[in-house]
């Protein structure tokens, strides 16, 4: 069970499929990681201030697991290393980017957030496919 969890996913995909996949995979999540993730590490002041604006207890720890899962979270999704426990904060961040820090504004600014959250919820439903680190703990008989 703990296994299917961490490194859960469909196996026996073709070729084509995975390299569809693994392209995906690769770019959105080393974009997610360099563009957005690293430059909110550590968080700033006015991060943390508008984490406190979004209502949330603790706002410096939820700015901290914001940053870090889209920093880490992107990076474990570029290797495909616990694919699905990675995309589910991704998601939990894009949804609250979506509908918390832009939920006033024009649709072309929750774009981006609303990119990333289809992403994500496609590989926590999907996993990494074939061609990434789950699959290859995913295979070891242990």
């Amino acid at each position: 069970m703990l296994k299917q969890i961490l490194f859960g996913g469909e196996s026996g995909l073709s070729a084509v499929a995975n390299a569809g996949l693994a392209l995906l995979r690769i770019f959105a999540g080393v974009s997610l990681a360099a563009a957005h993730g690293l430059g909110k590490l550590p968080p700033s002041e006015q991060f943390i201030g508008g984490v406190t604006n979004l209502g949330f207890p603790v706002p410096s720890f939820f700015a901290w697991a914001a940053s870090l899962a889209e920093f880490l979270g992107g990076a474990f999704l570029a290797l495909g290393l616990f694919t699905r426990i990675s995309s589910f904060f991704v998601a939990c961040v894009m949804l609250t980017a979506a509908f918390g820090v832009h939920l006033n504004d024009p649709y072309q600014r929750k774009e981006l957030a609303f990119l990333y959250l289809f992403i994500a919820l496609c590989f926590l439903l999907k996993g990494a496919g074939d061609w990434s680190i789950d699959a290859f703990f995913r295979n070891k008989n242990y």
